[in-house]
């Protein structure tokens, strides 16, 4: 019997759409982590696509839903509260976009941050608008939480896939987790913790 290829398969980078609460959402991943995580709207992924092939120039895009789907029930979980289990993220950006990234795994769910906060947690406290651009260019939505990064006066800010989604995400986590018991940001790694490791490529 022929086997199928396998997430193995060099320079292929495997999607699918999978359904979920805030719509359909367009996942990639390779053999060693997922690289993509986006909510489409109108199930339409070509625009979707058309980035990723794009941010990697060189992989093969293969539609295959049994690659992604560790990925999607992962995503199920963290929509529905539940604790998060170890998965490996694959970046790619620049060495500022990275730590920013990193910086926002460690705000834990329940909790926001401002944009001066993250700065500060990167040690460029004067770089708020650079870090609104790097949270704005993450590729991982949910996963990687740009949602919980809020203005300094309080607003919701942007969101690459809609306010109303952050709005969302933010008052889901909320309502979840009791105020008595969220933890500080300090000192903590929580979504880091279970999405290790992180893999810093530049290609595939």
């Amino acid at each position: 019997m022929r086997r199928a290829p396998t997430l193995r398969t060099r320079n292929t980078l495997f999607w699918s759409l999978h359904p979920t609460p805030l719509g359909p959402a367009l996942l990639a991943a390779t053999s060693r982590g997922l690289c993509a995580l986006s909510f489409v709207d109108g199930n339409a992924p070509e625009k979707t696509l058309a980035g990723l092939a794009h941010r990697w120039p060189k992989a093969r895009l293969v539609e295959r839903p049994t690659a992604t789907a560790a990925f999607a029930r992962e995503l199920a979980r963290r929509l529905r509260g539940k604790p998060g289990r170890p998965r490996s993220l694959l970046f790619q950006g620049t060495q500022f976009q990275r730590k920013v990234w990193e910086a926002l795994l460690r705000i834990p769910p329940g909790d926001v941050a401002t944009y001066r906060e993250v700065a500060a947690s990167v040690r460029t406290p004067s770089a708020s608008r650079a870090v609104g651009q790097a949270v704005g260019a993450n590729p991982i939505a949910v996963l990687i939480p740009c949602h919980r990064v809020i203005r300094s006066d309080g607003g919701l800010g942007g969101y690459r896939w809609g306010s109303w989604r952050k709005r969302a995400l933010l008052g889901w986590e909320r309502a979840r987790i009791r105020p008595a018991h969220r933890p500080s940001r300090h000192g903590t790694r929580p979504e880091l913790d279970h999405l290790v490791p992180v893999l810093h490529l530049d290609r595939l």
